[in-house]
């Protein structure tokens, strides 16, 4: 996988740097609160939403299962509707394939709809080398591209920038890219939005090709869908002649009425809708000039560590994602820490269990990811299709310190330990030791309610850095087991005296 931002450090060091951004923990609090308000009271609408989200996690966890079997059949629709598929191993690969299609149709600009697939593999930066330019279409991505940044956050990509920045951004880079903001630009929102539709509108209505992702693929019709609230996504989906969509291959349902679930829920979960404004779906090509949509339909399907996710019977659950960004507003430690700290376009929770399985854990970066949790839960609770988040978190971590079997590229191999947990290791060791040995368990309960006097405030050595920031528990008194001998002992010996 591609998509790590290259120079970033590991999460605790870019972290600890973003906590002392006011303005960005400001941006992050107001809009993240706001968000997730909305959502609860979306959410509360429905009744059956318990049974809707366990119905979206029970249709993942099947097509999953024979994903196989479901990839097949939606090549065969694709296909027949006059679509061509093609299949990507990797990020270079795919970009390969978009970049040879999108030179063979003589452009070279290409209008985009928002997608997370196509910035995990670097397609902007992939087709700028070739000279061709990637216009990115929806607002939020219009910012950050505009401000020469990176997204932040999956459904908002600026979530990280306030009014007054994305006006100075608007300001000095339009005129750069295309038509410039107007001179007296303020920063209301009703401007900021037009200066951006007019920017746009020339760019829509002069763009041959197209690129986008997916939010879902139905593999009984090829149909492919995208839902959004701007209306960009059905500018790029209908206008250009020429229409190359990247989709992960996890992206796609059996049937068209699978539909029916995530359309009432992912919309509720990201932005607190009961429907999304604009639900655009096509199958294949259109066979006349006058008639909306490409008269050519190319579909690049990606792997990209998908598989080896998919081999993890712990961690495979993270493909269910449909990537609404539910756990990202309400994580305390996504709040505070902002999306680039993550070092991935998976910013995050969800990011922090698929970047470490979509990239491996060999990198420094993503051996910290499975730490950026308080373990809180917030997150599994509020997920659509019921991701045990904490749990997939705690394999992880498992896997950067002992290391052990995993899958990489197709092949199954034995990872390393990562560097710098010796000893967390050495003390995992004694502690599992400790407790298939009940005496020598016992033995140091009661030294350690003895001593408890004694202790420090903060552990030594390798240990401070998790006290530095933590206080220590106090030591109990006595060991449960004396107290317990101490206070229904004697009873539990009279009760089975008097019952002989």
């Amino acid at each position: 996988m591609s998509g790590t931002f290259v120079g970033m450090p590991a999460f605790p060091k870019a972290a600890h740097e973003a906590v002392g951004n006011t303005t960005l923990r400001a941006n992050l609090r107001h809009a993240t609160h706001t968000i997730r308000d909305k959502r609860v009271k979306a959410v509360a609408e429905l009744d059956d939403w318990a049974l809707l989200r366990e119905a979206g996690k029970q249709i993942k966890d099947h097509t999953l299962r024979h994903l196989d079997t479901y990839l097949e059949q939606l090549e065969e629709a694709v296909t027949a509707a006059g679509g061509v598929v093609h299949w990507a191993t990797d990020a270079d690969e795919a970009n390969r394939i978009v970049t040879r299609l999108v030179k063979d149709t003589g452009e070279s600009e290409v209008v985009k709809v928002k997608s997370m697939a196509t910035q995990e593999i670097g397609l902007n930066e992939a087709l700028e080398a070739e000279g061709i330019h990637a216009y990115e279409t929806d607002l939020a991505e219009l910012i950050v591209q505009l401000g020469h940044d990176r997204p932040s956050h999956i459904l908002v990509p600026a979530i990280h920038r306030n009014r007054g920045e994305i006006r100075d951004i608007f300001a000095k880079e339009m005129g750069e890219w295309g038509r410039p903001a107007p001179e007296d630009l303020t920063d209301t929102p009703a401007e900021l939005a037009e200066a951006a539709r007019l920017h746009l509108r020339e760019k829509f209505l002069r763009a041959k090709v197209g690129i986008s992702g997916a939010n879902f693929m139905v593999a009984e019709t090829g149909t492919l869908v995208v839902v959004e609230s701007e209306g960009n996504g059905r500018m790029c989906l209908t206008l250009p002649e020429t229409l190359i969509s990247v989709v992960g291959i996890e992206k796609i349902v059996p049937t068209w009425r699978d539909l029916e679930v995530f359309l009432q829920t992912l919309p509720r979960s990201s932005t607190a809708e009961r429907m999304n404004p604009y639900t655009s779906m096509w199958t294949g090509t259109t066979d006349t000039e006058t008639a909306d949509g490409p008269r050519v339909f190319h579909l690049v399907l990606i792997d990209n560590g998908r598989t080896d996710t998919l081999a993890d019977e712990v961690g495979r659950q993270a493909l269910r994602c449909i990537r609404c960004s539910a756990c990202l507003n309400v994580c305390p430690v996504y709040e505070r820490a902002g999306g680039h700290a993550y070092g991935s376009v998976y910013p995050g929770p969800i990011g922090a269990i698929l970047s470490p399985q979509l990239r491996g854990t060999a990198s420094e970066i993503d051996a910290s990811l499975p730490y950026a949790s308080s373990l809180c839960g917030a997150c599994y609770e509020v997920c659509p299709v019921a991701i045990d988040i904490p749990e997939v978190l705690v394999h992880l971590r498992e896997r950067v310190v002992q290391g052990g079997p995993a899958t990489r590229q197709g092949n199954r191999v034995v990872l390393k330990p990562a560097k710098g947990h010796a000893a967390e290791r050495a003390a995992m060791r004694a502690a599992g030791w400790a407790f298939v040995h009940p005496g020598a368990l016992r033995a140091g309960q009661r030294v350690a309610s003895r001593t408890r006097r004694f202790h420090p405030r903060t552990l030594p050595g390798p240990g401070r850095a998790w006290s530095a920031t933590r206080d220590l528990p106090q030591v109990p008194a006595e060991p449960f087991r004396d107290w317990w001998q101490r206070t229904h002992g004697k009873k539990e010996s009279g009760k089975k005296e008097s019952g002989k």
